[in-house]
């Protein structure tokens, strides 16, 4: 298979190309932006990379948000020095075809596997992975972490997730389904938390959520204490102030936290005038910023003590 190649597509803004990766045999598409070159046209050494993962329904375009400017993670990330590369997990973009149905967490937790080893072999990634994920690409993050044999091609930093808890605030048959992805109300909250052209901009990034994935949404909070007691990195967990899909009360944020026993450190953090989308929010490059700065704190204890 042809790897890191660019995918037809239109031009993309801001330096952020596609690319597609080889994810032990299925085609993964993803967005890439990596540091400006130096003066000379060299390439720059990424810090490190930040894996972008979208959230139920979603694509990678999620996370490269157009508008307004200062939106995009991708635009963002490479600004300071970082490589990201924003991936449509597996049941999306180029891999529909391949996996019409998708994958359950545990499979997607493999090919991502393979997808970012086959990346490393191509591009360079500095410290390290540092996985950013939103919605059900939390639910992937938390469990690609818990499963992390070291073969992803580089070590992981640690894990910044938005938009996914423990317990739904929402009855099973208010979760999505083939009828659709959700009242758009839980998706995205009040209008006046997005900028104006939001809903129209976004109209191409939405995407169908694959069969086996709706259908493994409903055995998540089952899944979750024996997920997270198993991630061994360094987590940040953000509610939006109006999300609607997750407990967030301090009871449920405390029993959410009690989970990561084997994590060195946990943050759970709200993020105000937010919706369940924030990565498309007004206060996208506040939480991109945030984030940015746990990789930071994560880059910091990999530094020898003088």
């Amino acid at each position: 298979m042809t790897t890191t190649t660019s995918a037809p597509a239109a031009p993309l803004t801001g330096g952020v190309r596609r690319i597609v990766l080889d994810g032990a045999g299925v085609p993964i598409s993803a967005l890439l932006a990596e540091p400006e070159p130096g003066p000379f046209g060299e390439p720059a050494a990424p810090r490190a990379t930040v894996v972008a993962l979208h959230g139920g329904g979603m694509s990678a375009g999620y996370f490269h948000g157009q508008a307004q400017p200062g939106l995009s993670l991708l635009s963002l990330g490479a600004r300071l020095g970082f490589t990201v590369l924003s991936l449509d997990r597996p049941g999306y973009g180029e891999s529909t075809a391949r996996l019409p149905h998708g994958q359950t967490l545990a499979e997607q937790s493999d090919t991502l596997r393979a997808a970012l080893a086959d990346f490393a072999t191509r591009h360079p990634t500095g410290a390290g992975f540092f996985v950013l994920a939103h919605s059900y690409g939390g639910k992937l993050a938390l469990t690609a972490a818990a499963h992390d044999t070291g073969d992803a091609g580089a070590p992981l930093l640690g894990l910044d997730v938005s938009g996914c808890g423990q317990e739904y605030a929402v009855e099973p048959d208010d979760l999505p389904g083939a009828r659709g992805h959700g009242h758009w109300t839980r998706n995205w909250g009040a209008l006046r938390l997005y900028p104006p052209g939001t809903f129209t901009a976004s109209g191409a990034l939405v995407a169908p959520m694959p069969e086996r994935e709706r259908a493994e949404a409903l055995r998540w909070p089952g899944m979750f204490p024996e997920v997270a007691a198993r991630v061994r990195v360094p987590v940040r967990l953000t509610f939006a102030e109006y999300e609607s899909w997750w407990l967030h009360d301090e009871a449920a944020l405390d029993r959410l936290a009690g989970c990561f026993t084997a994590a060195p450190r946990v943050l759970v953090e709200r993020l105000a005038d937010a919706g369940h989308n924030i990565s498309l929010g007004l206060t996208a490059r506040t939480y991109h910023l945030r984030a940015l700065a746990f990789l930071e704190e994560c880059l910091a204890t990999l530094r020898p003590e003088v």
